[in-house]
């Protein structure tokens, strides 16, 4: 079952929650934290926020990408260069702590190598799958969430970490983490702020609606509503 937090002050708040978790395990170990991060505007303020923060250690951080425009890094259009402007250069971290998509390469050439990067990283952690302390997701008008769009191939993946998924409404491709990479994470955190989106957050946590958001099945699953 899912947890649905509402929170007053959408910006403040679930910069709170997602910088509690890694300042927990940044106090309990050695190990980075894996946070896979969102694109769209959502986020922006958020990542902007994290990177103030004086207690996260962007040095044991690895970010990852839920998903990609298939787009160079430096174009109006790319979640990397959202992230560059909010978080990563703002904040001091690290290349070596993040984890981009290639959106400027072939699609298929540039999952397949997102894919392997992460299917590496979980053999040296002796994992059956990569584990994300915290996978960051949105979700849009249609129910989509990363670039797992409604009747697109990419819903059916279940063996690769990260596909090329083409986009018919858009009529371009997109990177993406699959289902399988999603829902191996320890947890999930949705990041939807304002009253357009709740009735379809209303279907999705009832159950049996035909949106992308609602296969997300990780064994933790929070809602962060503004």
């Amino acid at each position: 079952m899912a947890e649905v937090i509402e929170l007053s002050d959408f910006v403040a708040e679930a910069t709170e929650w997602i910088a509690s978790r890694v300042v927990a395990k940044q106090a309990d170990g050695f190990s980075a934290f894996r946070l896979s991060l969102c694109g769209g505007s959502t986020p922006r303020s958020i990542y902007a926020a994290l990177a103030e923060r004086k207690d996260i250690d962007w040095t044991r951080v690895l970010l990852t990408f839920g998903d990609e425009r298939c787009v160079p890094p430096d174009h109006a259009d790319s979640n990397y260069r959202m992230v560059k402007e909010s978080l990563l250069d703002p904040g001091e971290v690290p290349s070596a702590s993040v984890m981009r998509m290639a959106g400027e390469m072939d699609p298929e050439e540039a999952a397949a190598r997102y894919d392997g990067q992460l299917k590496k990283l979980a053999q040296l952690a002796g994992e059956e799958r990569f584990v994300h302390d915290l996978v960051l997701l949105g979700m849009g008008d249609d129910g989509h969430t990363a670039s797992l769009f409604p009747e697109t191939t990419a819903l059916e993946e279940m063996e690769r970490n990260a596909v090329a998924n083409f986009v018919p409404k858009f009529d371009s491709w997109r990177l993406t983490l699959t289902y399988p990479l999603i829902n191996a994470a320890k947890e999930v955190a949705f990041l939807v702020n304002g009253e357009k989106k709740r009735p379809i957050v209303n279907e999705v946590l009832a159950g049996g609606s035909p949106y992308p958001a609602e296969q997300v099945k990780a064994s933790k699953v929070t809602w962060l509503l503004g």
